[in-house]
């Protein structure tokens, strides 16, 4: 039987769901496919978003001779038997949209025999990759092809997809399940099929597909989640307040809600970086170092890998000692901006690049700390107004303690008068 992903593949581009950034009225490619001027291209992005189906499409909308290519499959014999037919096909005034399935499986000399037909033009390349065709695809090829960047298929369009596959079952869904699936799916569009026909199959002969139903399919419990609902932000609360509160065991629990509810990575990381700059700031200093680490980690690893990363930081953040003086001293600083007038600058720390600036007086009593001992003045930054306001109150814990001391002795010495080196 054939796969619903396959049943409900798009015979247009008005049928196509999702990339609007290059398909979208007036956008690159869309422009491209509607004044028939194809190029040799690169579709890059993650598996389910479409790439086979886009490279159909375009091969249709401009009535060439589409041959679809699987670089796990096929050689170099294959390859040169298949540009012969279009060198011929061209001399008769055909063209021919060669299609090359992850396309980053070929290797550096299959890769080259591609060069003189796309050179010549016997051939329009379209390369499907989950690569990043920088690294995978020989710099001749890349650089004779346009690289469109395809993107995971969110939420709703993921929705748009199963309302069709619901109408070919012949079966009804709430909107809870086919989010629920969509979430799980995380931008696979083939995989979300994949799960419907599942949950179809399950509900034999009844017409609506229930959570239980969908349960037994995935094989686990489907979690209350809404990624733009409130039970989205109550999950991200407990989380940062987990981490505040140093209880490295329930920012795990939350973690993994999270992640089995499939929240993007990403956004976990970011929220995470923010913890790190927010809850513990200058009393651990490598925690946001860490926190932009597993940023990193986890664009790299993508999923499953990358999970153990965002658990590994949260542990890190949890343990860490906590200060948000930092945070506090930026909100007390911009609440006095807020409340004050503002003050020009003090003719000291004016920068005087002209002579005629120099003359008025730019400049006049700035006293280079690197000529003071400790390399120390007590020079005032501020405005007259606000001098001597010390906005950064550091905490006694972590590396903030240290700061404190050091912060202590710079104040003692900018309200005397520093013996010069």
């Amino acid at each position: 039987m054939t796969p619903l992903a396959e049943q409900l593949r798009p015979q247009s581009l008005a049928d196509y769901v999702g990339q609007e950034h290059i398909l979208g009225p007036g956008k690159p490619l869309r422009s491209q496919i509607e004044r028939d001027e194809l190029t040799s291209m690169i579709l890059w992005g993650p598996p389910g978003v479409g790439k086979t189906t886009l490279a159909t499409l375009i091969a249709r909308g401009s009535n060439c001779e589409f041959v679809p290519f699987s670089a796990v499959l096929s050689g170099i014999k294959e390859i040169k038997t298949v540009m012969a037919d279009s060198e011929r096909g061209r001399r008769l005034g055909l063209r021919t949209v060669v299609f090359v399935d992850e396309i980053h499986r070929f290797n550096k000399a299959q890769q080259d025999a591609f060069l003189p037909y796309v050179e010549r033009g016997d051939i329009v390349l379209i390369g499907a990759t989950t690569e990043n065709p920088s690294f995978e695809i020989i710099s001749a090829l890349l650089s004779r092809c346009r690289v469109y960047a395809l993107r995971s298929l969110n939420v709703g369009e993921v929705s748009i997809l199963l309302r069709r596959g619901l109408q070919k079952l012949g079966k009804t869904a709430g909107d809870d399940i086919l989010e629920q699936i969509a979430i799980y799916a995380n931008g696979d569009g083939r995989t979300a099929f994949n799960i419907l026909e599942s949950a179809g199959a399950a509900a034999g002969r009844d017409v609506e597909i229930t959570t239980a139903m969908l349960e037994s399919c995935i094989n686990r419990k489907v979690l209350l989640y809404d990624k733009s609902g409130e039970e989205h932000y109550n999950l991200v609360s407990a989380l940062h307040k987990s981490i505040r509160s140093s209880d490295a065991d329930a920012a795990l629990y939350w973690l993994a809600r999270m992640l089995e509810s499939g929240e993007d990575r990403m956004y976990l990381a970011r929220r995470m970086v923010r913890m790190a700059v927010e809850d513990i700031g200058c009393a651990d200093p490598r925690a946001l170092e860490q926190a932009m680490a597993v940023q990193q980690a986890v664009h790299f690893l993508g999923e499953p890998e990358g999970d153990q990363a965002l658990a590994q930081l949260a542990i890190y953040l949890a343990v860490s000692p906590k200060s948000d003086a930092a945070y506090q001293s930026l909100n007390a600083a911009r609440a006095l901006v807020q409340s004050s007038h503002a003050e020009p600058v003090p003719m000291h720390l004016r920068n005087a690049p002209t002579k005629a600036m120099k003359e008025w007086g730019y400049g006049d009593g700035y006293r280079h700390a690197h000529q003071f001992k400790d390399a120390l003045t007590d020079m005032e930054c501020l405005p007259p107004s606000v001098a001597g306001t010390e906005f950064y109150q550091p905490s006694d814990r972590g590396a903030e303690k240290r700061i404190g001391e050091r912060l202590a002795e710079i104040r003692r010495v900018r309200r005397g008068d520093p013996e010069k080196a």
